[in-house]
């Protein structure tokens, strides 16, 4: 089974791919100058063509400083956004670099880098040219770590990063799709040769999604089930939700104190109540208030469930415990995660800011 799409995008098709972005004040476009990113504004820049009004293009290409092609690369795409009538930036990550790690720490420069010049063209939209092959490869990447039904449901269309919206039009085409697309319009572009460098985690799984052609698993069966995985996340959101009002709808009809102030912002909820959820709900709901509490940054997941298994054996020692009053009252688990503190005591549950962490040497 093959998902080779050779077929040229046509205006039509490309009109339908960006619609949803038809009223947004501006759009800036990220560029590397290969063949998806190159296609991204050429399609961009036909479909914005076509608009009576519409969005404020601005092309941007950011050079990491890994490579000595790059700047050629950037110029490239700068001649070419010429050509097409679109205003291009060329931004420089700059500074030290990782010995380790150096994909993600691009990625997240690039990120903060493309945020940021939104920002200060009143862009509500960074557009990547992230296509069906990389959401097949982000779904293997997160399915070998052993990832959640969050983190297997790959990229959205649609997400925010930095505080600007990240929108992925081509997240359901095929690579081969536009590579034919640039063909056919006789636009060149880079080849970059980090994307066959094996000492790098994506190429490696490019190689293993092409061994799963032949049982069916290419990218076009990948990519779906991302979007099913995605489809039931969203679901367990909405049930996640409810399960909230459910425990603060609780704590009203017992009379239990309210959560503390919104200047701590602390977790608050009845242990029994929260111990009758399915564990799934329960894990989303203590992600979520350590998240929103805690200073250092997202939970991981791994330890997240690490801690509901001892928050949920606690609970049921404490249920089983005929203890006095006063023992009862006493503190039955206290860990810290993510810059949060998690106990339970007196039969309930409270997730409150940890004391920030001392600096060594300091």
């Amino acid at each position: 089974m093959s998902d080779d799409n050779r077929s040229p995008i046509s205006a039509r098709q490309a009109n339908a791919l960006f619609a949803d972005w038809k009223h947004a004040p501006g759009l800036v476009l990220a560029v590397s100058g290969g063949p998806d990113s190159i296609a991204l504004m050429w399609l961009a820049a036909r479909w914005r063509k076509s608009l009576s009004r519409g969005p404020r293009l601005l092309a941007t290409t950011v050079d990491h400083g890994l490579r000595p092609e790059a700047a050629r690369e950037a110029r490239e795409v700068k001649r070419l956004a010429r050509d097409l009538g679109i205003p291009h930036r060329t931004m420089r990550w700059t500074g030290e670099k990782p010995a380790s790690g150096v994909p993600a720490a691009a990625r997240a420069a690039r990120y903060r880098l493309l945020a940021g010049l939104a920002r200060q063209n009143g862009a509500s939209h960074v557009l990547t040219a992230h296509t069906r092959d990389d959401q097949a490869e982000t779904l293997l990447m997160r399915l070998l770590r052993g990832s959640g039904i969050g983190g297997l449901a790959a990229m959205a269309r649609e997400s925010e990063r930095e505080g600007v919206l990240i929108a992925r039009p081509f997240l359901n085409v095929a690579k081969s799709q536009l590579i034919a697309t640039l063909q056919k319009a006789g636009i060149g572009y880079a080849d970059d040769p980090t994307n066959r460098d094996v000492r790098f985690t994506r190429p490696r799984i490019r190689a293993v999604i092409e061994q799963l052609r032949a049982e069916g698993g290419d990218a076009r069966n990948l990519a779906r089930l991302a979007s099913r995985l995605a489809r039931a996340n969203a679901a367990i959101e909405i049930l996640a939700d409810g399960a909230a009002r459910y425990l603060a709808l609780k704590d009203q009809l017992i009379g239990a104190p309210t959560a503390a102030s919104d200047a701590t912002r602390n977790a608050d909820f009845e242990a029994a109540a929260f111990a009758g959820l399915p564990e799934e709900i329960r894990l989303r709901l203590l992600l979520r208030a350590i998240d929103r509490v805690g200073h250092e940054g997202p939970a991981e997941l791994g330890k997240a469930e690490a801690l509901l298994a001892a928050l949920d054996s606690a609970l049921q020692k404490s249920a089983k415990s005929k203890s006095a009053p006063a023992a009862a009252r006493q503190p039955k688990l206290k860990q810290t995660l993510g810059g949060a503190i998690v106990s339970l005591a007196g039969g309930r549950i409270v997730i409150s800011a940890a004391p920030p962490r001392r600096r060594q040497g300091g």
